[in-house]
């Protein structure tokens, strides 16, 4: 028996003592291939699985490597058959491979009987033609992105090594007068072009979209970007005319506003997954140039329609852009065989320590409810408790209080009810920013609170995204999309873009206590607290005495 930070069950799960000495490295150690489940104050539980193993050995990791991960680091013996089961999963990857031979598309077993098994599943079938010998049967290319989809389900997920089309070649360089890639951007463009395609994970204010520019100057090729609403286009577009050497002429976007097709695109994911009479009218984008590069920001957020049209994408390069590889619909084997695995990962506390994101105090304000709204919130439908939990007004007068403190600093306050946020708005004299506001006031709001005209905006899910506001400095939570973790990650992303002054920033989270709404908050911080970021607790009330915060309750 070691001193080790973990404990090792054969249940899969991971143990890690938060306040062990080397628990900082136990959790880099087990992060490539584990994932987080429960993150209370003293042991967060983790979990091992298929998915985080493959993921790991696609990133080059074996499995040797990981047995010795979890062995240096338990406190206890790890039990024998879970470093079997971790050895056997590892050694799934890479037994079947789709590859190119001559111009056909071959899925090739270098094992028999794995190949007879998955051929002979119903779904399997229609997608493969003729046997060419025992090892290897043909693949129409059109079903390449099926195929992998179809084979992880089963638990045989294939290695993609049939390689890709150049596309078309356009000249894309970067322009570096004046700044140049951080070692980490540069890392993970690199890890992204040595695999071909894959999922680049870098927290908020990192720099995400200088990664995106790093690749396309690798590709030198047309590129299809896509995004999350029309303002994070026009960001992408002011980004790439100053980063790059493209100019205005060479950037299209393709959205409900406009309709432009240029050697790089940037369209939305609403305007490609927009049905008309049962077909995506928008979808002949995809065939309208011979692509080198589609990029997908945010790709936790695919829509499904977007995944059956990057099945269909398979021999283009993939880049996916996320600070969360989360889903909340446990779609994350689909990002890993129709994208790619991940390719780069860089923990957030790490991008911190070398200066290149903000730190961050988070802070969870329990709200308590009067006795009367106690009384309606327990008696109401099952279906409506969360909303009054979350839109509580008690929550009002506690928000008020938390920007009154950071008085003049750039405030951002985020909430999921419009009804909620028009009270609050109202009561802050604050502008309101919602899916219903223009893009053309958008975007002249957030300047204003750029430029540091306004220092207070008040935002609804809009604001989840893609929106650079590199000065915000203090964030209040109100309510939000149940229990979402990548929410909870982007809101606070909004804030990381390293300070003018080197200050840290201030994440707060409203919450009404002995409701749904604290339930969700527990979920909503799991992602965080992966990342190392730990949530003080403090009373509403505490608010009319101490400072914020004060108290912790580690």
């Amino acid at each position: 028996m070691n001193n080790g930070a973990l404990i090792v069950q054969s249940d899969r799960t991971i143990l890690l003592e938060v306040d062990h000495e080397n628990a900082e490295a136990a959790r880099r150690a087990i992060a490539p291939f584990a994932e987080l489940e429960r993150a209370p104050e003293h042991v967060h539980t983790y979990r091992v699985t298929p998915l985080g193993l493959w993921n790991a050995r696609a990133a080059g990791l074996d499995a040797e490597t990981v047995v010795d991960a979890l062995i240096t680091h338990s406190r206890f013996p790890v039990p024998q058959p879970l470093l079997l089961d971790v050895a056997e999963t590892m050694d799934r990857y890479g037994r079947l491979v789709l590859e190119k031979d001559g111009d056909q598309l071959v899925l090739h077993s270098t094992d028999k009987p794995v190949l007879e098994e998955v051929l002979r599943h119903k779904k399997i079938k229609p997608l493969v033609g003729d046997r060419l010998d025992d090892f290897t049967v043909a693949v129409h290319p059109s079903e390449r992105g099926a195929i992998k989809q179809e084979l992880i389900k089963v638990g045989w997920p294939a290695e993609d090594r049939a390689g890709f089309v150049d596309g078309e070649a356009h000249p894309i360089d970067l322009d570096t007068d004046g700044w140049q890639l951080r070692p980490y951007q540069r890392q993970a463009v690199d890890g992204f072009w040595d695999g071909g395609s894959g999922v680049v994970v870098l927290p908020c204010g990192a720099g995400k979209t200088l990664v995106g520019a790093g690749a396309m100057a690798k590709a030198k090729a047309t590129t299809l970007i896509l995004v999350t609403n029309t303002v994070s286009a026009r960001q992408w577009r002011d980004e790439l005319l100053k980063r790059t050497t493209l100019t205005e002429d060479e950037i299209g976007e393709y959205s409900g506003a406009r309709k432009e097709i240029r050697p790089v695109t940037i369209a939305t994911y609403q305007v490609l997954t927009l049905k008309r009479k049962g077909v995506y009218p928008h979808l002949e984008l995809l065939d309208a140039r011979d692509w080198g590069l589609v990029v997908y920001d945010e790709v936790h957020l695919l829509p499904a329609p977007i995944f059956r049209m990057t099945a269909d994408l398979q021999a283009r390069r993939r880049l996916g852009l996320t600070a969360t590889l989360v889903r909340e619909d446990n779609r994350e084997d689909d990002v890993f065989s129709l994208i790619g695995p991940k390719r780069y990962d860089a923990p957030w506390k790490d991008i911190e320590s070398q200066g290149y994101i903000a730190p961050a105090d988070c802070v969870e304000v329990r709200v308590g409810l009067s006795d009367s709204d106690r009384m309606a919130y327990a008696t109401s439908e099952p279906d409506e408790r969360y909303r009054f939990a979350s839109c509580a007004t008690v929550k009002d007068p506690v928000v008020e209080r938390i920007v009154a403190k950071h008085d003049g600093e750039p405030t951002l306050v985020i909430g999921q009810y419009l009804d909620q946020l028009e009270t609050i708005a109202g009561r802050l004299n604050a502008d309101l920013i919602t899916g219903e506001t223009s893009v053309a006031v958008r975007q002249k709001l957030f300047q204003q609170f750029r430029d540091g005209e306004i220092t207070k905006l008040v935002v609804s899910k809009v604001a989840n995204f893609s929106i650079d506001l590199p000065e915000a400095s203090v964030a209040v939570q109100v309510s939000g999309t149940f229990g979402s973790r990548q929410e909870e990650a982007q809101r606070l992303g909004r804030l990381l873009r390293p300070k003018k002054d080197g200050g840290q920033a201030h994440f707060y989270s409203v919450v009404s206590r002995d409701t749904l709404d604290a339930d969700y908050a527990a979920h909503r911080q799991r992602f965080l607290a992966e990342q190392g970021y730990a949530y003080r607790i403090t009373d509403a009330d505490d608010l009319l005495g101490p400072a914020i915060g004060e108290e912790s309750v580690d």
